[in-house]
Protein backbone atom coordinates (compact mmCIF):
# COMPACT_ATOMS: atom_id res chain seq x y z
CA UNK A 1 0.00 0.00 0.00
CA UNK A 2 1.06 3.55 -0.38
CA UNK A 3 1.34 5.96 1.57
CA UNK A 4 -1.12 8.14 -0.07
CA UNK A 5 -3.65 5.58 0.37
CA UNK A 6 -2.96 4.53 3.85
CA UNK A 7 -3.18 8.75 5.06
CA UNK A 8 -6.47 8.67 3.16
CA UNK A 9 -7.93 5.94 4.22
CA UNK A 10 -6.67 6.78 8.23
CA UNK A 11 -8.60 10.18 7.92
CA UNK A 12 -11.46 8.67 6.84
CA UNK A 13 -11.39 6.02 10.05
CA UNK A 14 -10.59 9.01 11.92
CA UNK A 15 -13.68 10.97 10.88
CA UNK A 16 -15.50 7.98 11.29
CA UNK A 17 -14.65 7.62 15.06
CA UNK A 18 -14.61 11.26 15.44
CA UNK A 19 -18.59 10.70 14.41
CA UNK A 20 -19.26 8.20 16.95
CA UNK A 21 -17.10 10.06 20.17
CA UNK A 22 -14.69 7.50 20.56
CA UNK A 23 -11.02 8.11 20.55
CA UNK A 24 -8.89 5.45 18.62
CA UNK A 25 -5.73 4.52 16.60
CA UNK A 26 -5.15 3.57 13.36
CA UNK A 27 -2.54 1.25 11.11
CA UNK A 28 -2.28 0.93 8.06
CA UNK A 29 0.43 -1.56 6.13
CA UNK A 30 1.19 -3.09 3.19
CA UNK A 31 0.85 -6.57 1.58
CA UNK A 32 3.76 -7.77 3.55
CA UNK A 33 2.57 -6.67 6.82
CA UNK A 34 4.89 -3.48 6.83
CA UNK A 35 3.69 -0.41 8.94
CA UNK A 36 3.29 2.34 6.15
CA UNK A 37 1.46 4.84 8.54
CA UNK A 38 -0.18 5.26 12.00
CA UNK A 39 -2.08 7.86 13.90
CA UNK A 40 -3.44 8.17 17.75
CA UNK A 41 -6.08 10.16 18.22
CA UNK A 42 -5.84 12.60 20.82
CA UNK A 43 -7.37 10.81 24.43
CA UNK A 44 -6.82 7.33 22.64
CA UNK A 45 -4.28 4.81 25.17
CA UNK A 46 -0.60 4.47 23.80
CA UNK A 47 -1.34 0.63 23.81
CA UNK A 48 -3.93 1.03 20.90
CA UNK A 49 -1.34 1.74 18.37
CA UNK A 50 0.35 -1.67 18.62
CA UNK A 51 -3.25 -3.42 18.90
CA UNK A 52 -4.31 -1.52 15.65
CA UNK A 53 -1.05 -2.78 13.64
CA UNK A 54 -1.20 -5.95 15.13
CA UNK A 55 -4.81 -6.32 13.39
CA UNK A 56 -3.88 -4.62 10.28
CA UNK A 57 -0.91 -7.08 9.91
CA UNK A 58 -2.86 -10.03 10.48
CA UNK A 59 -5.32 -9.05 7.99
CA UNK A 60 -2.60 -8.69 5.79
CA UNK A 61 -1.00 -12.20 6.69
CA UNK A 62 -4.11 -14.35 5.84
CA UNK A 63 -5.97 -12.04 3.03
CA UNK A 64 -9.34 -11.55 5.38
CA UNK A 65 -10.61 -9.65 8.10
CA UNK A 66 -8.74 -10.19 11.85
CA UNK A 67 -12.19 -11.44 13.42
CA UNK A 68 -11.86 -14.17 10.56
CA UNK A 69 -9.06 -15.86 12.05
CA UNK A 70 -10.09 -15.36 15.43
CA UNK A 71 -13.44 -17.59 14.76
CA UNK A 72 -10.87 -19.86 12.99
CA UNK A 73 -8.63 -20.57 15.44
CA UNK A 74 -11.27 -20.75 18.40
CA UNK A 75 -10.06 -23.59 20.75
CA UNK A 76 -6.27 -23.29 19.31
CA UNK A 77 -4.78 -21.83 21.92
CA UNK A 78 -0.77 -23.46 21.08
CA UNK A 79 -1.36 -22.80 17.24
CA UNK A 80 -2.29 -19.33 17.73
CA UNK A 81 0.35 -18.34 20.48
CA UNK A 82 3.27 -20.64 17.99
CA UNK A 83 2.15 -17.57 15.23
CA UNK A 84 2.67 -15.02 17.72
CA UNK A 85 5.82 -15.88 18.70
CA UNK A 86 6.85 -16.47 14.89
CA UNK A 87 5.56 -13.18 14.26
CA UNK A 88 7.76 -11.49 16.91
CA UNK A 89 4.03 -10.57 18.51
CA UNK A 90 2.73 -9.28 15.27
CA UNK A 91 -0.12 -11.88 15.22
CA UNK A 92 -3.17 -10.44 17.08
CA UNK A 93 -6.75 -12.03 16.95
CA UNK A 94 -9.47 -9.71 17.40
CA UNK A 95 -12.21 -7.78 15.54
CA UNK A 96 -11.13 -4.14 13.96
CA UNK A 97 -8.37 -5.53 10.99
CA UNK A 98 -9.65 -5.54 7.60
CA UNK A 99 -7.54 -6.17 4.13
CA UNK A 100 -7.36 -3.73 1.21
CA UNK A 101 -7.59 -4.70 -1.84
CA UNK A 102 -6.98 -2.27 -4.89
CA UNK A 103 -7.79 -3.37 -8.59
CA UNK A 104 -8.30 -7.46 -7.60
CA UNK A 105 -5.19 -7.61 -5.56
CA UNK A 106 -3.76 -7.43 -1.85
CA UNK A 107 -2.52 -4.14 -1.24
CA UNK A 108 -2.20 -3.97 2.69
CA UNK A 109 -4.66 -3.64 5.42
CA UNK A 110 -6.05 -1.47 8.24
CA UNK A 111 -6.34 -1.52 12.01
CA UNK A 112 -8.14 0.06 14.57
CA UNK A 113 -8.17 -0.20 17.96
CA UNK A 114 -9.81 2.14 21.13
CA UNK A 115 -13.36 0.81 20.77
CA UNK A 116 -15.54 -2.23 21.08
CA UNK A 117 -14.14 -4.79 18.37
CA UNK A 118 -17.54 -3.97 16.84
CA UNK A 119 -16.98 -0.48 16.70
CA UNK A 120 -13.26 -0.94 15.44
CA UNK A 121 -14.53 -2.76 12.75
CA UNK A 122 -17.14 -0.27 11.51
CA UNK A 123 -14.49 2.43 11.54
CA UNK A 124 -12.68 0.53 9.07
CA UNK A 125 -15.35 -1.26 7.06
CA UNK A 126 -16.43 2.63 6.91
CA UNK A 127 -13.39 4.01 5.84
CA UNK A 128 -12.99 1.43 2.86
CA UNK A 129 -16.35 2.26 1.74
CA UNK A 130 -15.63 5.50 0.69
Amino acid sequence: MRLELATEIIGRARREAEKIGVAMSFAAVDSAGHLVAAARMDGAPFLTVDIAAGKAYTAAAFGVPSSDLAKRFEGRGQFTASIGVMTGGRFTLGTGGVPVVADGALVGAIGASGGTGEQDLAVVESALAD
